[in-house]
């Protein structure tokens, strides 16, 4: 992940709750600690996360439409779910990972 990509899921993921995320906000998702956390996403923001808070970061990602949902919990299109059924599982999913964002910023 990029700074800029960074930068770009900070904003894909306020969207997604509806609440404008802060470098703060983000330091928590990353279990960053509070002090010098939001700085740490600021210049983030600009190389790059590492590679710890880039794999935390591309799950809590699949909370936003504009993501994938990686194929390690992709279990709608498995030939057991009824076709019918996916878009509506799929968008139970991605709801819990919204309420997983959500619970972790407290």
């Amino acid at each position: 992940m990029t700074g800029p990509e960074l930068k770009q899921l900070r904003s894909d993921l306020s969207d997604a709750i509806d609440r404008k995320l802060t470098a703060a906000d983000m330091a928590k998702l990353c279990g960053l600690s509070e002090k010098g956390g939001a700085d740490t996403i600021r210049r983030w923001e600009v190389s790059g996360p590492t590679v710890a808070a880039t794999k935390v970061l591309r799950v809590l990602a699949m909370a936003s439409e504009r993501y994938p949902i990686l194929e390690n919990f992709n279990v709608f299109d498995r030939h057991d779910v009824r076709e019918e059924d996916r878009p509506a599982r799929r968008a139970a999913f991605r709801e819990q990972m919204r309420d997983e964002v959500r619970r972790r910023l407290g």
